[in-house]
């Protein structure tokens, strides 16, 4: 690995990516947390079991309640079990963004698809609107992929674009989040079958 500015840039084949995923499904809250190498081979997994608030703590924490399961109990649970270091943190959730990137020492990415066609060149980076949302164009022919960072991480979207552009390379840097929802539900179906 070596140091580019503030952002590690990591050789394609020493890069561990974080993916966090943090969900509501009917009232219960659950996460889960995967790293991964360059090529999406797990390198650790952790998970929260469902939390259900009870009424009585539905009334006690209000409107916040939301924002305290989701930051303060899931995230940083699953923030303070892994041991290995992303290079970059991937997440679904903008609203998680702030918390999130106050724990950990590396970029976090709000990483999405986008409708839009391919970019001109592998690479290419288009800022959106006056915030910090960016298209970058990690791949030849996808469509390129929606990323939103904090604003004092933006000047080092050029750095990112190329780790992600490196990631492309050997996996689909969305497809880790479907592997997550969908080893949450077997855990899910495994703790009602007991």
């Amino acid at each position: 690995m070596k140091s580019k500015g503030d952002v590690l840039v990591a050789k394609s084949v020493d890069v561990v990516l974080g993916y966090v995923l943090v969900e509501e499904e009917s009232g219960s809250f659950r996460g889960a947390v995967l790293l991964t190498d360059h090529r999406g081979i797990p390198r650790d997994f952790r998970y929260t079991d469902p939390i259900s608030p009870s009424r009585v703590e539905k009334v006690l924490y209000g409107g916040a309640l939301d924002v305290y399961l989701k930051e303060e109990v899931i995230l940083g649970s699953l923030l303070g079990a892994v041991e290995l270091r992303p290079a970059l943190w991937f997440c679904r959730d903008r609203e998680l963004l702030r918390s999130f990137r106050s724990r950990v020492s590396s970029p976090v990415l709000v990483l999405q698809e986008s409708p839009h066609a391919p970019l001109d060149h592998v690479g290419e980076v288009l800022p959106q609107g006056e915030g910090s949302v960016f298209l970058v164009q990690a791949s030849p022919l996808a469509a390129p992929l929606r990323v939103e960072l904090l604003k004092e991480d933006g000047a080092r979207i050029q750095d990112m674009a190329s780790t992600l552009q490196q990631i492309t390379e050997t996996m689909d840097p969305l497809e880790p989040f479907s592997r997550m929802r969908k080893a949450l539900q077997i855990v899910g179906e495994g703790q009602e079958n007991a």
